[in-house]
């Protein structure tokens, strides 16, 4: 037993001496591994930067280069939208506050913006037409849009602090364009056959020619018009025409023509003859937009209503009710009320002993009072059939020292030349205006036999 015990213990212990040199050898082996490596390294490449910066072998100097990779920019992301959008447009009596109820608005939102430096005028001066864009989040203003003049945008947004404003610029691009035609009927009818708007025929008979032509009575059939106006464009889009630039108007024969002409000092802004002598006279020829005449200045007529020969001491002019009746030149008001057969009745004085009377008016233009002063063109009354009148229409008197003259007749003193100053400024634009005015009549003329010729062909039966 001691024996196999000895041998026991023998073998144990040999085998614990035999792991501790084989551990030993495989630990000195792992050391000496990286160094023979580094060595072999070191042998081969020499010494090398260790910078993790490398040099390129010359021969990279022959690689093509390659360009940058193109940086792309992520879309952004759309923002979205803060509510509802609405565009309201203002009716006839329409008020900020009535509109707002009526879309279930936010009156304190409308109260706080009203309050803004700057927007109350803009926003309360509504007019029939206007559009007003609004954003909304369950009746919360979000965003409020509104044209406050034709080259600008009040807009008002909420932000964190409150409403903000400002102003935003939409420029107006005005392009020349021209018209020409020939009376058939009226001169409405045939200048808006001819692609002109009721805005420049306006002009045309009140602004250019009102001095010189009585619209209602002295145009005829075969009567001619050229004009050049501007046309206004907004990011590409029409929105209206601009002034009158030149015009011309053959009445029975008479030609008449009108430039407009601004001075660079602004002093100076209105339509001229040829001559340079402004197309504004003291009086109008008619104290009405254009219209028919229904009874003529006549010392002997029949009265329609008493049916005996009584002097008709001016002209009537036939015109639906509630038609503008504008004063024919500056003046005073004289009267202003209810006379007798004239009905309601506005009589100006306008000095040099000369005076004018308008009657059967329906109403007077609102604020008219006796002793105040009015320019020409303005609106004094509307037509109506007040007093002895069988049907709306306007009288309309020209007295000289209490002597009834004929308006429609009488010498009206021409203005006098434009001042010397600006007589170089205006000749040579009046000879720019002058020469468009020519070759747009020449086009359009030159165009109508075109246009005849090929309808002619068009209609013709084809040879056999």
């Amino acid at each position: 037993m001691q024996r196999g015990s000895k041998i026991a213990l023998d073998y144990k212990s040999v085998a614990v001496r035999s792991r501790a040199p084989t551990r030993a050898r495989w630990l000195a082996c792992g050391l000496l591994i990286p160094l023979v490596g580094a060595l072999i390294v070191h042998s081969f490449f020499g010494t090398q930067p260790t910078s993790s910066t490398h040099t390129l072998p010359s021969a990279a100097s022959d690689l093509p280069e390659f360009p940058p990779a193109p940086v792309v920019t992520p879309e952004p992301l759309e923002e979205e939208p803060l509510g509802e959008t609405v565009e309201l447009v203002v009716r006839r009596n329409d008020t900020l506050d009535r509109i707002f109820r009526q879309h279930k608005l936010s009156l304190t939102d409308l109260a706080t913006i009203r309050n803004l430096p700057g927007v109350r005028e803009s926003l309360d001066r509504l007019r029939p037409g206007d559009k007003i864009t609004l954003v909304h989040n369950e009746g919360a203003v979000q965003e409020l849009k509104r044209r406050i003049s034709e080259t600008e945008v009040l807009h008002v947004t909420r932000g964190e602090s409150g409403f903000d404003t400002a102003v935003l610029t939409t420029p107006v691009q005005v392009r020349e364009a021209f018209a020409h035609g020939t009376i058939e009927s009226s001169l409405f009818v045939s200048a808006r056959a001819a692609g002109v708007s009721p805005e420049i025929i306006l002009k045309l008979a009140n602004d250019i020619f009102g001095w010189d032509i009585d619209f209602a009575l002295d145009v005829r059939t075969g009567d001619r018009f050229t004009v050049v106006y501007e046309q206004k464009f907004r990011d590409g889009e029409y929105i209206g025409d601009g002034r009158v630039l030149a015009a011309e108007f053959t009445n029975n024969g008479v030609t008449h023509r009108a430039i407009y002409f601004e001075s660079e000092d602004k002093q100076i802004a209105d339509y001229f003859a040829p001559d340079g002598r402004s197309m504004r006279r003291q009086f109008l020829r008619a104290p009405l937009d254009f219209t028919r005449i229904s009874s003529h200045f006549n010392p002997r007529r029949r009265h329609p209503i008493l049916n005996t020969i009584r002097a008709h001491k001016g002209v009537d002019y036939a015109a639906p009710t509630g038609t503008v009746i504008k004063a024919a030149g500056d003046g005073r008001v004289a009267f202003v009320g209810t006379k007798g057969g004239y009905g309601r009745v506005v009589i100006l004085e306008h000095g040099g002993g000369i005076s004018t009377l308008y009657a059967h008016m329906s109403r007077f233009a609102p604020g008219l009072k006796a002793g105040m002063r009015v320019k020409q063109g303005a609106t004094i009354g509307y037509v109506g059939s007040s007093g002895a009148a069988t049907g709306p229409h306007l009288h309309y008197e020209y007295r000289v020292n209490g002597v009834h003259k004929n308006p429609r007749t009488v010498p009206l003193p021409k203005a006098e030349p434009i001042s010397e100053p600006y007589r170089a400024a205006f000749e040579a634009r009046a000879r720019e205006l002058f020469a468009s005015l020519d070759r747009a009549r020449d086009a359009a003329v030159a165009a109508v036999p075109a246009e005849q010729a090929s309808h002619s062909s068009s209609s013709a039966d084809p040879e056999v």
